[in-house]
């Protein structure tokens, strides 16, 4: 009868906050649904005859939080109860606002837990997510400046897809680099590359072009895509002419060691088709077209210092830009000549 009593007052004061008394005969098929399932039911047992006070000796059901509830109030026998697995020990008799007020501190601790438990069941999905946000970034940054690289990526868009736009596209190269690498040791190419590149590299990003490739001391810069760019014709123009001005004063230090070498470059405006191109795992941005090979033939036959362009390219850029016109040119694999200009820079 004083058991039954006491459990009845327990159970009462446990109703006030919330929880419920769980004797020892609802424990097992309790625990055996736990297996199945989580559950935040708040445990509270007590020791009494064949309840070797409470054993935990599957660990598996640890979201429900235990409090031992019992007369045995030895060292020896509290030591055993926090062994076995119970969160708390409370001994008869006991004070009812002590006891309430350890449940309250169990269930904040359970509370933790529980968020704890969360964030490891889904920090692999998050971590994986992670990587593959951070690979895309490190794509994206291969061909844009960092900017443009975030503003693509908050859009959540593919802009990679294949698509056709009106672009220009830039092609450059340098006029005796064939005869520097045959002489110069392949350390001291690969540092030269290494610098060149780098130069070349911050005034894309300036003007906001896209970077599709370095091909050796070959570079091909992309204007309005991915991202849209209303005067992708003028902006391109400036870069070229930055890049000539900025060679000029690379070439002193060059031809102090000996590196005779120029800037050719040939710029285009039109449309072609663009879109990622390779194998999973190795993909490249790329243009495919008359465009780029136009492009490509006018950076060919560009002397040192030479920013050609073609008539239509011309017609967009005359009103802030002079030029010379330069004889028509046979360019391999086009069917007709082409009126080409050199560009001499911006009007003032």
């Amino acid at each position: 009868m004083e058991r039954a009593q006491s459990e009845t007052i327990r159970r009462h004061q446990l109703c006030r906050v919330g929880q419920r008394l769980v004797g020892k005969r609802a424990i097992r098929p309790r625990e055996r649904r736990l297996h199945r399932r989580p559950s935040a039911e708040k445990r509270q047992a007590g020791a009494g005859p064949g309840w070797h006070g409470l054993s935990r000796r599957d660990r598996r059901p640890r979201r429900i939080a235990a409090n031992q509830l019992t007369a045995k109030a030895t060292q020896e026998d509290k030591v055993a109860g926090l062994d076995a697995g119970a969160d708390d020990y409370v001994t008869k008799p006991f004070d009812s606002f002590e006891l309430l007020a350890r449940v309250r501190a169990m269930l904040r601790i359970k509370e933790l837990h529980d968020q704890l438990e969360e964030w490891n069941r889904t920090l692999t999905g998050k971590v994986n997510a992670q990587v593959e946000e951070i690979q895309r970034m490190g794509r994206l940054k291969r061909y844009l400046s960092p900017q443009i690289a975030e503003t693509i990526l908050s859009a959540e868009e593919d802009l990679f897809k294949t698509h056709r736009r009106e672009i220009t596209i830039v092609f450059l190269d340098l006029r005796g680099f064939t005869a520097f690498s045959d002489t110069a040791e392949p350390e001291e190419v690969m540092d030269f590359l290494r610098d060149y590149h780098s130069e070349m590299g911050r005034l894309v990003f300036k003007f906001e072009g896209t970077l599709e490739r370095f091909v050796g001391d070959g570079i091909v810069v992309i204007f309005n895509d991915p991202l849209p760019c209303a005067d992708h014709s003028e902006k391109a123009a400036c870069m070229a002419l930055d890049m000539r001005e900025r060679v000029k004063q690379l070439r002193e230090m060059w031809s102090k060691r000996g590196y005779n070498l120029d800037l050719g470059v040939g710029l285009a405006s039109g449309y072609a088709t663009l879109g990622t191109i390779g194998f999973e795992g190795r993909m490249d941005y790329s243009s495919i077209g008359n465009l780029p090979n136009l492009a490509a033939r006018l950076c060919a036959e560009a002397k040192g210092g030479q920013i050609l362009t073609d008539q239509k390219t011309m017609s967009r850029l005359e009103t802030k830009f002079s030029a010379e016109a330069i004889e028509e040119l046979q360019l391999k694999g086009l069917a007709r000549p082409v009126v080409a200009y050199n560009l001499i820079g911006a009007k003032s």
